[in-house]
């Protein structure tokens, strides 16, 4: 009995290895990113910078936002929302922590770049 146990469960690795390895290639697949999606991308990623550097509200954001996702469903919108944020997290690389001069000035040199020209427009009042 106890071999035929080991037998099932030598049977069923191979099994559960191709299972675990199709769920895998899913993911990957899942975060990657079609034309349409790394447009969505970068425009989520210019309504992040222009949040941040405090040009837009909460309204104007949430308006922003789900401008540039009203044509994904909510799983891609998740997708395009993560890819966004590991794009602004790369604008912060090698930024010291707590050097809030050098985050404002490289997220107005990304807000003016040719990045997010056109793709959003700032609502910054005075």
């Amino acid at each position: 009995m106890m071999i035929a146990s080991l037998l099932k469960g030598r049977a069923l690795a191979p099994l559960a290895a191709f299972a675990l390895g199709l769920f895998l290639a899913q993911g990957a697949r899942a975060l990657s990113l079609g034309p349409d999606e790394f447009v969505a991308a970068r425009q989520v990623t210019c309504i992040l910078a222009q949040d941040a550097l405090g040009y837009l509200g909460e309204d104007a954001f949430n308006t922003l936002l789900d401008g540039a996702l009203e044509n994904f469903d909510d799983g891609q919108g998740d997708v395009i929302y993560a890819k966004a944020l590991g794009y602004f997290d790369g604008l912060m690389f090698g930024i010291p922590a707590g050097d809030d001069a050098l985050v404002s000035e490289r997220l107005r040199a990304y807000n003016q770049s040719q990045a997010c020209s056109g793709l959003v427009v700032s609502n910054y009042r005075l």
